[in-house]
């Protein structure tokens, strides 16, 4: 069977691995002073995030259209595809799956869509096992995906709450450690709900809690550092992730400066990871 993999642009898969497993990103929409952006076209990451704080109207998203999600879909049911996984971003966090859901309606039981409960390359990293295991069959395919899931760790330290606090969707267990806009949030990501998992008041702090939280969680078969305009930052904490930690570390990390359409609701300046526990 022939399993075509569809995903949208909140997966932040890097270019490379999207071409060599040919998977099909679906980008969703940033909104930006009134005018309309696919995710990843016609501002870049970097351009964003040093703009972030300087725009007068806060940026919005919204998910992409039914026919944004129709076009692979037929692409790829027209190029020989037999069944097609569609795996998107955590469904309490955002409308895109319903909206895949919705343009599968139109080619029958071929498309299944699936909630990753997580984002950027929690969701990623789904995708890729789904991608890998495609050749031994559907229900290997699906249980990849699964196992992925069940062993999967996102976490980040925000620099402020400033931008969730604009964007309306602060979770409950985050909006109750206080009104402070100077703190660092610390929050995890699990089965599609935020949660907080501490507070601090300084960068240094912050990274190495961040750094307890992945030391403490037992041996990786996948990293990525995840970071909003933060690169310094980021590579500086993998070093010392280097130092003290005696596990053995994935040779292919991956370092993501997270998407537009993610960073519009945590703001700059953040630090966060998804790992792939081997267990």
């Amino acid at each position: 069977m022939n399993i075509g993999i569809v995903t949208d642009s909140t997966s932040d898969l890097p270019p490379d691995l999207v071409e060599k497993y040919g998977i099909q990103v679906v980008p969703a929409i940033l909104v930006l002073e009134g005018r309309q952006y696919a995710d990843g076209i016609g501002i870049t990451r970097r351009e964003f995030y040093e703009r972030l704080p300087d725009f007068q109207v806060p940026p919005t998203t919204a998910s992409p259209s039914i026919g944004d999600f129709a076009t692979p879909f037929e692409h790829l049911l027209s190029n020989g595809c037999d069944r097609i996984l569609s795996i998107h971003a955590a469904s309490q966090l955002t409308t895109i799956l319903d909206v895949a859901r919705q343009a599968a309606q139109e080619f029958r039981d071929r498309i299944t869509c699936i909630d990753s409960g997580s984002l950027s390359m929690g969701l990623g990293f789904q995708v890729l096992a789904a991608a890998e295991a495609r050749a031994e069959g559907y229900e290997t395919t699906w249980s990849a995906i699964e196992s992925t899931r069940k062993r999967l760790h996102v976490s980040a330290a925000l620099d402020t709450l400033e931008y969730l606090k604009r964007s309306g969707r602060v979770p409950g267990t985050v909006a109750a450690l206080g009104g402070l806009l100077s703190i660092k949030p610390l929050i995890e990501l699990t089965d599609g709900e935020v949660k907080a998992i501490g507070a601090v008041r300084k960068t240094k702090q912050a990274d190495e809690r961040m750094l307890r939280f992945l030391i403490q969680g037992g041996e990786l078969e996948r990293l990525a550092i995840l970071h909003s305009n933060a690169e310094p930052r980021a590579r500086n904490w993998l070093d010392h992730l280097m130092q003290e930690s005696r596990m053995s570390i994935p040779r292919d990390i991956q370092f993501v400066n997270v998407t537009t359409v993610i960073g519009t609701h945590v703001g700059p300046n953040g630090l966060g990871f998804a790992a792939v526990r081997r267990q």
